[in-house]
């Protein structure tokens, strides 16, 4: 079957005028090819194509990891240029050191929230917060709770409101 698929393809590229280029191979042996824009046997414009060979034509779908980014980057038209071998061998040098400085990292805070459980550090300020800022009474004496009547002290006429112009100047 995979003969007469292979045979397929070719006639199929043939008559349609359909001419791959190899653009190159990463380190897991996936080949990748650039098909540009052309016109097929019945004047359709087809756009132009980027294709990837799989090494491993068993497998149906692709896990993450098994393109490296900087192809998948071009594949998806990302990125206009196909990588070099150099550019893929730096990107993942700096890959592997980020690995390495997190994983450092990891251990110094491994190592902080130790010692805050064997109390080395002291323990951080409790404070008490009453009441909100935009409560009437917050940063002065807080009201009773009991409720307060003026009913038998009150005297009529001994409450008299501002005037308006003094109370506005």
């Amino acid at each position: 079957m995979g003969w007469s698929r292979g045979l397929l393809g070719t006639l199929w590229r043939t008559l349609s005028k359909e001419v791959r280029e190899h653009v190159g191979t990463d380190h897991l042996g996936n080949k990748y090819y650039y098909v540009p824009e052309y016109k097929n046997w019945r004047g359709q414009t087809i756009r132009e194509k980027r294709i990837i060979e799989a090494a491993n034509k068993n497998e149906v779908d692709y896990e993450v990891g098994t393109i490296p980014t900087e192809w998948e980057a071009w594949i998806r038209k990302t990125r206009k240029t196909p990588p070099t071998m150099e550019e893929i061998l730096k990107n993942e040098k700096y890959r592997e050191e980020m690995k390495r400085k997190s994983q450092d990292f990891y251990e110094k805070e491994k190592l902080l929230s130790k010692e805050m459980k064997e109390e080395l550090l002291p323990p951080p300020v409790q404070t008490e917060i009453k009441g909100h800022a935009s409560a009437p009474h917050f940063g002065k004496e807080e009201p009773s709770e009991a409720p307060t009547s003026t009913g038998k002290t009150f005297q009529p006429g001994s409450w008299m409101p501002q005037n308006d112009k003094e109370h506005t100047q």
